[in-house]
């Protein structure tokens, strides 16, 4: 009866041993997800750069550091727009994706070279819980950052 019950607690400890085990693996899986997320969010943007290639070469692009969505005043997807609106509508659309897919994200589009050709750094950050032991108190977490660099051409 004692051997049974011996080995009840090991199999236990190694179920919650599997099942942490398998917690690990999850947050990590999620850390590389929002990775991925900010590695297609910037080249988003810089794609759309890309297509608005006047607008981004006057700096119509540049956004200082911000948690905050804006809204664009022309829905470009069903309207005609200049180089303005379109840029406006892009930054929207853009900051509308980064606060839907990555926790407590921020971002800045500089602009580091102005005229033509005009290079721009796009950072993204975002607050991921999973490397923080204390995860479940709120706003506890470590920061993480993506930059990209385009070279935009007119």
């Amino acid at each position: 009866m004692l051997e049974v019950l011996v080995t009840l607690v090991i199999v236990a400890i190694a179920l919650l041993g599997t099942a942490g085990l398998q917690l690990y693996a999850m947050r990590m899986s999620q850390g590389g997800q929002f990775r991925s997320q900010a590695v297609f969010l910037a080249d988003d943007i810089a794609e759309r750069m890309e297509a608005n290639k006047a607008g981004a070469v006057a700096g119509l692009y540049a956004v200082t550091l911000s948690s905050i969505e804006t809204t664009a005043t022309i829905d470009c997807s069903n309207a005609a727009c200049n180089q303005t609106a379109l840029a406006q509508y892009d930054l929207s659309a853009w900051e509308t994706s980064l606060v839907s897919m990555l926790p407590q994200s921020t971002w800045a589009i500089t602009q580091d070279t102005t005229g033509n050709p005009s290079t721009y750094t796009i950072s993204v950050n975002w607050v991921d819980r999973r490397s923080n032991t204390t995860y479940a108190t709120a706003g506890t977490g470590e920061t993480f950052s993506y930059n990209a660099t385009r070279t935009i051409f007119n």
